[in-house]
C-alpha cells in the first residue's frame, strides 16, 4: 500500500514562519498529484497547494505570495514552506498524494494531519 508520513508543525507567533514536510512511500506506484491540505475547526477542508508530477503548482488565492510548496519527484516528498503565517491559518494541514498503479488504478491517499496555530 501507501503510506503517507508528515513532519513539522507547531505553534508560531503571526509574521512567523514554519516547514511541513511530506514522505510518500508505495512500490511500484505512479505518484501523480502531491500536495496540502488543511481544516480548521468548524470548516471544510480546503486546499493549500498542490504540485503535479510535472510540477504545474496550484495555490489557494489567500496563500500566495506566502506559501511556497517544493516537491522531490526522486523521494517522493512534498514540502510547504510558509512565512508570514496569520491566525486564519490555524488548521490542521494533511498531506495529499494521488498515485496509480497498473492493476490498483488512481487513488487518494492522506496523511495523519499535522497541527499548525497562529495565535491572534
Amino acid at each position: 500500500q501507501v503510506q503517507v508520513v508528515e513532519s513539522g508543525g507547531g505553534l508560531v507567533q503571526p509574521g512567523g514562519s514554519l516547514r511541513l514536510s511530506c514522505a510518500a512511500s508505495g512500490r511500484f506506484f505512479t505518484f501523480n498529484t502531491m500536495g496540502w491540505y488543511r481544516q480548521a475547526p468548524g470548516k471544510q477542508r480546503e486546499l493549500v497547494a498542490t504540485a503535479t508530477s510535472d510540477e504545474t503548482i496550484n495555490y489557494r488565492d489567500s496563500v500566495k505570495g506566502r506559501f511556497t510548496i517544493s516537491r522531490d519527484n526522486a523521494k517522493n516528498t512534498v514540502d510547504l514552506q510558509m512565512n508570514s503565517l496569520k491566525p486564519e491559518d490555524t488548521a490542521v494541514y494533511h498531506c495529499y498524494v494521488n498515485v496509480w498503479k497498473l492493476g490498483f488504478g488512481s487513488r487518494d491517499f492522506w496523511g495523519q494531519g499535522t497541527q499548525v496555530t497562529v495565535p491572534l
